[in-house]
């Protein structure tokens, strides 16, 4: 029997499977041909960027530059995959320890998987890394305020709304106001400054 038009067939509507690892060079192919394929889907999200970011070598470049913050433990640069090939990206940035043990999150999604629930699951296994083998406390996340899909996102793992920030990032082409979101670890107890042993 065949599906009929517009109507989801199973495959279709079977859940992708969804993991994530850490970058590595050998994903500069990859990362290149999804940053050139949605560009434009992306555009009003991510900065802007020199046009050599969308090539190969800008990607091997860039995952060059991660791996040597990822090694000094300033952040955990990871890649999604959705059915063992690369889907997107999601990134714990700027890694702070002492007594904040923080750090914010972002991440993007191929269009092509947009709405199938990847995102939402590669933000709860990449708190699983933060709250896990990071020891972190805290996680935060900036959306812009009218990035509808990336807020349910965050809602769906347990973040909450503290607040917005006025002009807080240059995006495509003007100054955008952006909500600011936090996810405390499980183990928070209001005291401890790291997880018990």
């Amino acid at each position: 029997m065949t599906a009929l038009a517009g109507a989801p067939s199973a495959l279709d509507r079977r859940q992708p499977a969804v993991r994530l690892r850490v970058a590595r060079p050998a994903d500069a192919e990859a990362l290149a041909a999804l940053v050139q394929e949605n560009r434009a889907y992306l555009r009003p999200w991510e900065p802007e960027r020199d046009e050599s970011y969308f090539t190969v070598d800008g990607q091997r470049d860039n995952l060059h530059d991660l791996a040597e913050a990822y090694a000094a433990g300033e952040m955990w640069p990871g890649v999604i995959l959705v059915d063992g090939e690369v889907a997107g990206r999601i990134t714990l940035n700027n890694v702070l320890r002492g007594p904040l043990q923080s750090c914010f999150v972002g991440y993007w999604v191929a269009r092509a998987h947009a709405g199938r629930g990847v995102a939402t699951r590669a933000l709860g296994q990449s708190l699983d890394v933060a709250f896990g083998a990071l020891r972190l406390h805290r996680v935060e996340a900036f959306t812009r305020v009218d990035n509808h899909a990336s807020q349910r996102v965050l809602r769906n793992n347990g973040f909450t709304l503290v607040g917005t920030s006025r002009r807080h990032i240059h995006l495509d082409g003007r100054w955008h106001d952006e909500h600011l979101f936090e996810r405390l670890a499980p183990w928070d107890d209001g005291v401890a400054l790291n997880p018990p042993v």
